[in-house]
């Protein structure tokens, strides 16, 4: 009985603990920092700035995901080797597109993003402006 008790304390215990390891970051990543305090802070500003392709939502200075692990190594290892954070920013927007840059530069892909918060603003303020017309006759 007490074996009973105990295989079913277990099988009940177990997904707590599949919770619990599932929180941990990956073995495999590099936490690593560059040994210049210079160039890590020089990284680590560039990093915040860089979108994760995986997330999407977070920076890959943020990402738990194992691309934007790689991406960190990447930025890491160019600083290392001399090349300023505006050259690495240049070299990642080549390798995967204008989409892992938080800041896009206008284009005609990406002009929609640029013009539609200013179209929806003037929308919201000739809407509102029409109600408070509205109001003011009545």
């Amino acid at each position: 009985m007490k074996r009973l008790g105990l295989i079913l304390l277990m099988i009940v215990a177990m997904p707590t603990l599949a919770i619990a390891d599932s929180r941990l970051p990956p073995a495999d990543m590099a936490y690593t920092q560059l040994p210049d305090p210079t160039q890590e802070a020089e990284a680590k500003a560039l990093m915040t700035t860089l979108r994760c392709v995986v997330c999407q939502g977070q920076s890959i200075a943020d990402s738990d995901a194992e691309m934007a692990g790689d991406m960190r190594s990447l930025v890491r290892k160019r600083i290392a080797a001399g090349e300023k954070p505006q050259a690495v920013r240049a070299w990642l927007i080549e390798r995967y597109g204008n989409y892992v840059t938080y800041d896009p530069p206008l284009s005609g892909v990406t002009a929609p993003l640029w013009i539609a918060p200013l179209l929806l603003l003037g929308l919201g303020t000739w809407i509102a402006r029409a109600s408070f017309k509205r109001r003011v006759q009545r």
